[in-house]
């Protein structure tokens, strides 16, 4: 991933010139010179701007880029779902091949025709299954919905039908999933459900938008290799969306890289990820975590490319593997620092901890049956550390990290902060305390009151610790508190809505700065930002921490970025620590099946990986044509 250069040119060759032989007479979908715009303010704004590009039958089209650059309105475009007003395709050709005699140009037929081939012979899996699925229908009647609309089946049919489509998506107890509602299930079984309606008609054309972004490693494996199978079973072609290349270089057959709504590269995944030409696209793969090696600092797309006063991209002239060298920490730096550090008193000790939430109770309120959320957990994290806790949802991580808090209270065990008991401690001591100690939550939304300013949500704690002689003084630190996580002080007056995701995740982050705190405990505060707003958010906070001495406890269920990020590791399985030590080693030299499974899980984009990947779909697919 991170090597600018084809491993095996002989090898390139032959593969995308096989390749594209395969593909050439099997045209599904093209995309000509399209535009569409968004008219607000009496502005207009070309989301997507000359975008071309061709899909094949049994192909996958890895469509990368960060948030705004134009990929899911290219695919709201495709779907004809793009709100009007104040959205409207106002150029170029869509054609639907429907099969090799007849296609269709989908911008210029009527909405009666669309809704034929919307669902049906075109199908998409939305981002967010969470609001996609809709809460008062069970998991079953909603993709019931879809076939009754779609095929002339009756109920009964239609019932067996989704059965089976849960069966073929790999959902557990199907048959009990199709009563339930989308709360009662995990994320992973939601985006289930989700494939499964959109698999619902055979479609000729799968439209996947960031349909693992937020998913444990293992959940998205399985969602990934569950896409290919049914794209091999189908001959379906697949427009795969996301802003994480490691997961492109999983599944992409070629790879379209977007920015403010214009293509700035595309071509096999192979060539794209052996020699990137545009900087962009340089960016995109230098900024995810790697796994080989350890950097001080994750490159971010600004050092590759800027834009000049005119508004146009100036290349820096830097390859990926030059950027990477330059940031490479040593074993012996890494070593000496942690020779200082565990020198040290723990900061934090978490002694025999464990956290039950009750489940049943019998008639005279006894607890007979319990989730062990945590159970029987000890570490400690010294000062200057970030200690990373890893795992699938439903480990224990969070509720470990809110448990040391105290927004949990513990079932029993010990929590120590500098040697005072959080577990036993009185709420008027424990408010005092909380200074001391601050959370990073997952989602930068839900976290900022949406009726507040920035300013006054970031000077909030500060006015309830009593921080500071008046609020002059308090808006003077927001200001400066602002400027130190990348924002201006003129952002004192904007609202929440008025920024992006990761803005909202530097708010955040300088929220829980407000009250200077000793220890920060970050809640999966990066999963759900862009790739490369992500390596911008993972070097602030450990600018953060070398310049204000901090401590983190550092949740994800995304290893290569605990792996960055951590000196030390937990591994946590069913609320227990199944493995505990260096990061490095950790990875290097796993002791358990379960953080086995975990490694084997992460996306790695290798270029040896995407080889593999490219013969394997040429051995099935000459394993399936017909002989003349």
């Amino acid at each position: 991933m991170n090597s600018d250069s084809p491993s095996s040119p002989s090898l390139f060759i032959t593969l995308t010139t096989d390749q594209n032989k395969h593909m050439s007479d099997r045209k599904l979908l093209e995309i000509k010179n399209l535009v569409t715009e968004f008219r607000t303010d009496g502005e207009v704004l070309k989301a997507v701007n000359d975008v071309t590009f061709t899909l094949n039958r049994g192909e996958t089209i890895g469509i990368v880029g960060e948030s705004g650059s134009g990929k899911s309105v290219t695919s709201l475009s495709v779907m004809r779902l793009i709100p009007n007003p104040p959205g409207t395709i106002s150029g170029g050709e869509i054609l639907f091949h429907k099969d090799e005699n007849s296609s269709v140009d989908l911008v210029k037929i009527d909405e009666k025709e669309m809704r034929k081939i919307r669902g049906n012979d075109i199908a998409m899996i939305f981002q967010e299954p969470m609001t996609s699925l809709n809460p008062v229908f069970t998991c079953g009647d909603q993709v019931m919905e879809a076939i009754l609309l779609h095929q002339k089946v009756n109920k009964k049919e239609a019932k067996a039908k989704t059965i089976a489509l849960f069966n073929e998506v790999q959902l557990p107890r199907p048959e009990a999933i199709f009563d339930q509602y989308p709360h009662q299930i995990s994320g992973g079984q939601k985006q289930r459900v989700m494939i499964a309606m959109a698999m619902s008609c055979n479609p000729s054309i799968l439209i996947a938008d960031e349909p693992t972004t937020a998913l444990d490693v293992t959940v998205q494996q399985t969602i990934l290799d569950l896409m290919l199978k049914l794209q091999r079973e189908k001959d379906m072609g697949i427009m795969f969306i996301t802003h994480d290349l490691g997961v492109i270089a999983e599944l992409a057959d070629k790879v379209v890289v977007m920015y403010k709504g214009k293509i700035v590269e595309q071509g096999p995944v192979l060539e794209i990820f052996s020699n990137p030409k545009h900087p962009y696209t340089k960016g995109l793969l230098a900024c995810r975590p790697p796994l080989d090696v350890r950097l001080k600092r994750l490159p971010v797309v600004s050092d590759f490319m800027k834009i000049n006063d005119a508004g146009e991209i100036e290349e820096i002239g830097k390859s990926v593997t030059e950027a990477t060298q330059e940031e490479i920490q040593t074993d012996a730096e890494r070593a000496q620092a942690h020779k200082e550090m565990y020198a040290k008193e723990p900061v934090l000790k978490i002694k025999n901890l464990k956290t039950y939430f009750p489940l049943k109770k019998n008639f005279f309120g006894k607890v007979t049956e319990e989730v062990k959320a945590v159970d029987d957990v000890t570490f400690d994290v010294y000062p200057g550390e970030t200690l990373g806790l890893v795992g699938e949802s439903g480990c224990g991580k969070t509720t470990l990290g809110r448990t040391v808090l105290r927004l949990v209270d513990p079932t029993s065990g010990e929590v120590l902060f500098k040697g005072k008991p959080l577990h036993s401690m009185p709420t008027s001591e424990l408010t005092n305390v909380r200074k001391d100690i601050q959370i990073i939550f997952q989602d930068p939304y839900s976290s900022l009151n949406p009726r507040i300013t920035v300013g006054d949500a970031i000077m909030e704690p500060m006015q309830v610790h009593k921080l500071y002689a008046n609020d002059k003084e308090r808006k003077e630190k927001v200001n400066a508190l602002l400027e130190r996580v990348g924002l201006l002080p003129e952002h004192f007056y904007r609202y929440p809505h008025e920024f992006s995701g990761g803005q909202r995740q530097r708010i955040c982050i300088a929220r829980a700065l407000a009250l200077r705190p000793q220890f920060i405990i970050c809640d999966e505060s990066v999963s759900a930002l862009d790739v490369s707003v992500q390596a911008q958010v993972l070097n602030l906070l450990n600018e953060l921490k070398r310049d204000f001495d901090f401590t983190y406890i550092f949740i994800s269920h995304d290893l290569s970025v605990v792996k960055f990020m951590s000196d030390r590791m937990v591994v946590m399985n069913k609320g227990v620590v199944e493995e505990m030590g260096d990061a490095d080693q950790i990875y290097s030299n796993p002791q358990t099946e379960y953080t086995k499974k975990l490694i084997a899980a992460i996306p790695k984009g290798r270029l040896q990986d995407i080889e593999a990947s490219i013969k394997e779909k040429q051995e099935w697919r000459k394993s399936t044509e017909t002989p003349a």
